[in-house]
């Protein structure tokens, strides 16, 4: 059994320990892209990890609720999951859109009252014309996701250079229209105003009544899940924050900054949630050391 690593912060080792002590009041939140999935060149062939949904639904059996947090929509999720042919337990949801909509397996996807997506028809038609006037470079690809839309360039030339040219642009049409530029690793998504991974959280921690919370994330959209930690910190509930990616270099070093505990992309997430999966008490209020 792979030992779980020590928080770096006072705050996240009494999170981990609350956590262990009562998990049946814990929540474990957990983005999808770069954290349960290896980032990819071509969004559409992102994978979990082999074994990712077993160990969910491991966790959902130890801990009261185990929520996937993404921006992608929650059907998608929940399909790539198994989680669609394969009943999950009832205590594991997809939170999809950040917050917008979420899957569950008694009622499938609902979606927010009253959130208005009138912006995205013009969004859409005006999107391939806005690239094309700054010369957009070959390899930047438009992303419909339903509910909001996202241009990649990761598979351009110069994808830092390519961030740059169409940052301004995508910024004067998302404000034209009322939404909202999300900036993520080589990509920038327009979406709804008014929700993020921070109220997502929020809202599911006050559903589940949860005590102790944990969030992992790999990117700039977990920045507003870990303003939550932070919240909830404040109001008296113990809180893990832990960032997915490289321990020496970052690739999102705003993200790592904020963090108790990085680990070192997918595949140390999987080690580091079967470990939370399968941990046993050692001691009252101990944990296996680093």
């Amino acid at each position: 059994m792979s030992l779980l690593p020590e928080p770096f912060t006072e705050s996240g080792v009494a999170g981990l320990r609350a956590l262990l002590a009562t998990p049946r009041a814990a929540l474990i939140g957990l983005d999808f892209d770069g954290t349960l999935s290896p980032i990819v060149d071509e969004p559409s062939h992102a994978r979990p990890r082999a074994g990712v949904s077993d160990t969910l639904r491991r966790l959902a059996d130890r801990f009261g609720t185990v929520a996937i947090v993404t921006g992608r929509p929650a059907h998608v999720v929940a399909e790539l999951l198994g989680f669609v042919a394969v009943e999950p337990p009832a205590n594991l949801r997809v939170v999809g859109h950040y917050g917008l909509e979420t899957w569950t397996t008694s009622a499938g996807v609902v979606r927010l009252a009253g959130v208005d997506l009138s912006w995205l028809d013009d969004v859409r038609r005006a999107l391939p014309e806005v690239l094309k006037a700054v010369h957009a470079p070959k390899g930047t690809a438009i992303e419909d996701k339903g509910a909001s839309v996202a241009v990649h360039v990761r598979q351009t030339t110069d994808p830092d250079a390519a961030m740059q040219l169409i940052g301004p642009p995508l910024l004067a049409l998302a404000t034209a229209n009322g939404a909202r530029l999300e900036p993520g690793r080589l990509v920038l998504e327009l979406r709804t105003s008014g929700v993020d991974k921070g109220s997502a959280l929020d809202v599911l921690v006050r559903a589940a009544d949860a005590r102790a919370v944990c969030y992992v994330g790999d990117d700039l959209g977990d920045l507003a899940a870990f303003d939550a930690i932070d919240r909830l910190r404040a109001a008296g509930l113990a809180a893990l924050a832990v960032c997915s990616g490289s321990v020496e270099a970052p690739e999102v070093p705003e993200l790592a900054a904020r963090a108790d505990l990085v680990v070192d992309g997918p595949h140390a997430v999987a080690d580091f949630l079967n470990a939370l999966a399968g941990i046993k008490k050692t001691a009252a209020g101990s944990f296996p050391a680093r």
